[in-house]
């Protein structure tokens, strides 16, 4: 059966054997999507932003305003963080420069995405983060494609044998005032030429990263690309645009809106926050953003 097939029967697969807890009710990680539901989004904060702040604090912070989970900080801080009944969302893996577009980079790839799974089994965590890498002369887009595919390839099974999601993230190449606010060069970030990659890959645990923040500046259409794409996402990103900062009035995306349209297409996954706070007190900005899409 085509993953497509797979998804348009309304088929609900187990991506995880470890229990979550999703506000207050004990379930079964699966499939980040269903049908309608009156739950609201489940929200998780990316640590790297918040940095120089300690990862625990983040949590116990996050933890207090209502999110449900972490990602994007130390594996050290982890336990400790798992200790305060906080999740790990999202693993990360091999980064997004050395990525599998490039053979030279498959032994890396591979090796980092393993661990990465065998950690996510370890902590609960339902997904994996990969990316297709930095174009690089002299590898055509042909090339590109098919080079990536065959290490997702080599990995997908052991993932799925774990009952892990990898999500390949989309990422913007047009910002280039900071480092973290756009990738130039970056192969993936064409959403349409990830969407293919993930259908190509045509397996329920090989999903797409849905940035909104990204796919804003390379596309728009937010809401129809959501819709349009529901079944194959398995992860949400936000931060408000321009800039990458709160989702404030100063930006120009509609939060509320873009996630009662996620909230629509019945995904049951993580939301979570990935700005980069400018406010005073970084943890203001953080519960505004957790209250802007607590709908």
């Amino acid at each position: 059966m085509k993953r497509r097939e797979f998804f348009q029967q309304g088929a609900i697969v187990s991506v995880a054997s470890a229990t979550s807890c999703w506000l207050g009710e004990t379930v079964r990680a699966q499939s980040p999507f269903g049908g309608a539901s009156d739950r609201k989004m489940r929200q998780s904060v990316m640590g790297w932003c918040f940095q120089p702040m300690r990862a625990i604090d983040l949590a116990k912070a996050a933890k207090e305003i209502g999110l449900v989970a972490v990602e994007g900080v130390p594996v050290e801080s982890y336990a400790e963080i798992r200790k305060l009944g906080m999740q790990i969302s999202l693993v990360s893996s091999h980064g997004f420069q050395r990525g599998p577009l490039d053979p030279a980079n498959h032994d890396f790839v591979e090796a980092k995405l393993k661990e990465a799974i065998d950690l996510a089994v370890q902590v609960e965590s339902p997904s994996v983060i990969t990316f297709t890498g930095m174009s690089k002369s002299g590898i055509s887009d042909k090339a590109a494609r098919e080079n990536c595919l065959s290490c997702w390839r080599r990995i997908v099974p052991y993932a799925e044998a774990r009952g892990i999601n990898l999500v390949l993230e989309h990422l913007n190449s047009k910002d280039n005032s900071h480092p973290m606010k756009g990738h130039p060069g970056y192969w993936g970030d064409d959403l349409g030429l990830c969407v293919e990659l993930v259908e190509a890959i045509d397996s329920p645990n090989f999903r797409l990263l849905f940035d909104i923040y990204h796919v804003q500046i390379m596309h728009g259409d937010l809401i129809r690309n959501i819709r349009r794409y529901a079944p194959l996402v398995g992860h949400y990103h936000t931060a408000g645009n321009p800039g990458r900062g709160e989702l404030d009035d100063k930006q120009e995306i509609n939060y509320s809106a873009v996630v009662r349209a996620i909230r629509d297409t019945g995904y049951r996954g993580f939301l979570a926050q990935e700005f980069l706070p400018t406010w005073s007190d970084p943890i203001a900005s953080l519960k505004h953003a957790f209250d802007v899409c607590d709908v």
